[in-house]
């Protein structure tokens, strides 16, 4: 009873923060501009939004990939690594935190864009001739969102990394594997469920990503949330944007669920 009460104001909170409004965007999708299923239907018949759903699920996956990829190499060094390589580490995965989304994605453009360092670093030594197109594309756009998201996908592999027991490790040293063949017989296959709990979170992240891809896709490489925003806020289009969004909201819904599912929760803390 202590525990319900104590837990009454957030979940009040929750209600009327989140669940309040959204029922306000699942009205909107079904009475905008007239009342019917008119917005669902066009989401499975507007050639424009399917495109979007398929190039945001692309670019969520592959973000995915390599934003896990490189959290591991990362977790590894600040779990398993010498003092000082864990100092730099560390140091590696809290610095972004301190800085904004919106400094780093002009930061990417600065970097990136056919007059940025890049560019004119490689065109200076002769390199190429012309500026390569790494901005305002899928490209530019899946560099800043793994930049973002790979401190995101350190915790939950840190997590699963320090449970782990050494002795596992030792008896497959002892039996005679090679440091190798032990990282990816025994120590990748018993860090799986972090893995699985860092892919979804940047997974669901990716999702719902808005800044950087408006920024790095310069209106080229439009995402689900851009889209809405556009929906909304430019055309305006209320309907099919509440109707895409109640969509993006139960898919990310499902997705936490099966997190949570196949994940125990203290791997994710």
């Amino acid at each position: 009873m202590g525990a319900a009460l104590l837990m009454a104001p957030l979940l009040l909170f929750l209600v009327l923060a989140y669940a309040w409004p959204f029922l306000g965007v699942v009205k909107w999708s079904f009475t905008l501009p007239t009342p019917g299923l008119g917005q669902y239907n066009a989401l499975l018949t507007d050639d424009l939004v399917q495109s979007v759903f398929i190039r945001t699920l692309r670019i969520a996956a592959i973000v995915t990939v390599v934003s896990v990829a490189a959290a591991y190499a990362i977790t590894v060094v600040w779990v398993r690594g010498t003092p000082a390589q864990r100092i730099i580490a560390e140091f590696c995965i809290l610095v972004p935190f301190w800085i904004s989304v919106l400094t780093r994605a002009f930061g990417w453009v600065a970097l990136l864009s056919n007059r940025g360092l890049i560019n004119t670093w490689l065109q200076g030594i002769g390199f190429i001739s012309e500026p390569l197109a790494l901005v305002r594309n899928e490209f530019g756009v899946i560099v800043g969102m793994t930049h973002f998201l790979i401190p995101f996908a350190v915790f939950p592999l840190a997590s699963s990394m320090r449970s782990l027991d050494d002795r596992v490790l030792l008896a497959a040293r002892g039996l005679g594997s090679s440091r190798m063949r032990t990282f990816w017989s025994v120590f990748v296959p018993m860090t799986r469920s972090g893995i699985i709990g860092s892919a979804m979170i940047v997974f669901v992240f990716s999702l719902g990503f808005f800044v950087t891809p408006a920024i790095l896709g310069g209106g080229r490489s439009v995402m689900i949330a851009e889209l809405i925003y556009l929906r909304i806020f430019q055309s305006p289009d209320w309907g099919l944007g509440a109707a895409i969004s109640v969509v993006l909201v139960l898919f990310v819904g499902a997705l936490m669920a099966l997190l949570f599912r196949y994940v125990r929760p203290k791997q994710l803390i």
